[in-house]
């Protein structure tokens, strides 16, 4: 698998799986999930909402995975994963490792290549920069996964830095 890290939009990626950051709603937000519901356009939003009256009433689980369409991304799917809000006092580690390897899985089953990641939890859910690199290096690392093209699309500096230094 060959692993890169990029400075840049993640929706601009031309990739067959966009990983969103997104909240257990699945109805969009701020940061990273807003800007894919903006530039994919309503069908990503309508399989949301699909989602949430079937198999996701209460929301999607933190760290677990989901896809739906890509809308108007040069993308075939979008797969959506919770990350969790950092902590001080409770180890939540593992919940962001699960929201990479869940990804991942997603990933198989619908047979992408290619899969471009946000730094999950790092933004609004304040996940230190440089745990969350390598937190996510690491378990992409570890997983084992038929996706042989692996992006981090990181939209800072500090994160793309901490990102550089998770990869060695």
């Amino acid at each position: 698998m060959g692993i890169s890290i990029l400075r840049g939009d993640i929706t601009k990626q031309a990739v067959d799986a966009i990983v969103n950051a997104a909240n257990s709603s699945l109805m969009g937000g701020g940061g990273v999930d807003g800007a894919i519901h903006r530039a994919g356009g309503p069908a990503i939003l309508d399989e949301c909402r699909d989602l949430r009256a079937s198999r996701y009433g209460r929301g999607l689980p933190t760290g677990q995975a989901v896809a739906t369409t890509a809308g108007n991304l040069n993308a075939r799917w979008v797969i959506h994963t919770v990350g969790p809000v950092y902590s001080e006092s409770e180890d939540r580690s593992a919940l962001l490792a699960s929201c990479y390897r869940e990804s991942l899985r997603v990933a198989d089953e619908l047979g992408a290549a290619s899969v471009a990641f946000p730094a999950v939890s790092a933004g609004v859910y304040g996940w230190p920069a440089e745990s969350a690199a390598r937190i996510a290096v690491a378990t992409v690392r570890e997983t084992d996964t038929r996706v042989d093209d692996v992006r981090f699309v990181l939209f800072n500096d500090e994160v793309y830095a901490a990102f550089e230094r998770a990869m060695g």
